[in-house]
């Protein structure tokens, strides 16, 4: 009763935002010797890059999980403890999952001869994702002193810090030799600002459509400053690119998850319409309980089947092809449903079943006679010791036991 069905969905958009994105710019390219090698469709088709900008979508991510975050927290005074260890536990379980069940299929793949190349590529596929937990861990323990340093400093001066250190990390990666190691701290520093903003929002101080047109609106007016800076028009790496807005992440990248954090307050009425439909709902509901499974298993779900399907040597277009033009991106949007289907059934893998009522009905089976046992109910009117009243259910349907009811003490 207490979530909130728009933040939902805005959390429901951004894992699906991420899992095409990925699925649309990881080409795997079949060799000559049976190896898959990884290329980017970005590379050969620059136009492109505005299309990251809305399948990009981990600022919407942190943003959700500030907000979930400080709602859990403003719910469990007094046990924050128990609170974090159960946050912290949704994100590791699924986590050691990946990681014990990936290192059994590696150990299969190269006992079965599986080229060193398709290895390499599946190992680092399947890893990368994992970069989210170092700040998010950090972002969800450190919730309490971010919520009151919102409180006390406001929104703005809470943000700016981590803003200045985005803008000095892009700044001396701009001055210093190529290859000049940096310490990562804007992956902290860049994704704590939409989280702040998800911290915000719970405390009720982003409500109003004022507020979110001046976050779209600033954001915008961000992004064009920086890409008439020079800033790389894409919001993934591209191989090849001297410079990537995601790795590190850049002010780009933060301009960016302001943006959509605008935007999708703005569309907070037209989700909540929407969430009121049995499907939609529906979708957004299951998207959420397995959100951590899907960010993390999209992946390996995409390198498993392309190595498997390419077992029997026949390079397949948009599975197997290089991503070199228009014609790959579309036959790749034809192997997406496969994908989608392979990734829904190995999320919902092990999940548990509702136990079986008795004669094997549901609620909806039961007859309005059925009634669970109940503690006795105890006349009010009457003074002295008190005396148990028994309670029947009728139904009004069937007039014989209606007549029984009526014959009985009230």
């Amino acid at each position: 009763m207490n979530r909130d069905r728009a933040v939902d969905a805005l959390r429901a958009y951004a894992i699906g935002g991420v899992v095409l994105g990925h699925w649309l710019v990881t080409g795997l390219v079949l060799t000559g010797d049976g190896g898959l090698h990884q290329a980017s469709p970005l590379t050969a088709l620059p136009g492109l890059a505005p299309v990251t900008w809305v399948l990009q979508t981990l600022g919407l991510f942190f943003f959700t999980a500030g907000f979930g975050s400080t709602r859990s927290l403003a719910s469990h005074r007094g046990r924050a403890g128990s609170r974090l260890a159960r946050r912290l536990r949704r994100l590791l379980l699924p986590t050691v999952a990946l990681l014990g069940v990936g290192a059994a299929v590696l150990l299969a793949a190269t006992v079965a001869g599986t080229p060193d190349e398709t290895l390499a590529v599946a190992l680092r596929l399947a890893i990368s994702p994992l970069w989210f937990l170092v700040p998010l861990v950090f972002l969800v323990a450190a919730t309490s002193p971010l919520r009151a340093a919102v409180r006390r400093w406001g929104v703005a001066r809470t943000v700016a810090p981590a803003v200045a250190v985005v803008a000095a990390v892009d700044l001396a990666v701009r001055l210093l030799p190529a290859g000049t190691d940096l310490p990562p701290l804007t992956v902290l520093a860049a994704w704590s600002v939409p989280y702040l903003l998800g911290v915000a929002h719970a405390d009720g101080r982003l409500g109003g459509r004022r507020t979110a047109g001046t976050l779209a609106a600033g954001g915008a007016v961000a992004l064009a400053a920086l890409l008439a800076l020079g800033y790389p028009a894409s919001a993934v790496g591209v191989p090849g690119a001297g410079v990537s807005n995601l790795n590190p992440p850049s002010l780009l990248a933060v301009a960016l998850a302001v943006t959509q954090v605008g935007l999708g307050l703005l569309a907070r009425p037209a989700l909540e319409r929407l969430l009121t439909r049995p499907l939609p709902g529906r979708a957004v509901a299951e998207v959420n309980r397995y959100a951590v499974r899907i960010y993390l298993w999209h992946q390996p779900i995409l390198v498993t089947v392309t190595a498997l399907t390419a077992r029997g040597g026949l390079a397949l277009p948009g599975l197997h092809t290089a991503p070199d033009g228009p014609g790959w991106v579309l036959a790749r949007f034809g192997w997406l449903p496969l994908l989608a289907a392979v990734l829904v059934t190995v999320v919902r893998t092990g999940r548990p079943r509702p136990p079986r009522r008795p004669g094997g009905g549901g609620v909806a089976d039961r007859s309005a006679e059925y009634a669970p046992a109940v503690s006795p109910v105890y006349d009010h009117r009457r003074s002295g010791p008190p005396d148990p009243q028994e309670v029947i259910a009728v139904r009004d349907s069937d007039p014989p036991s209606r007549g029984r009811a009526d014959g009985q003490s009230r």
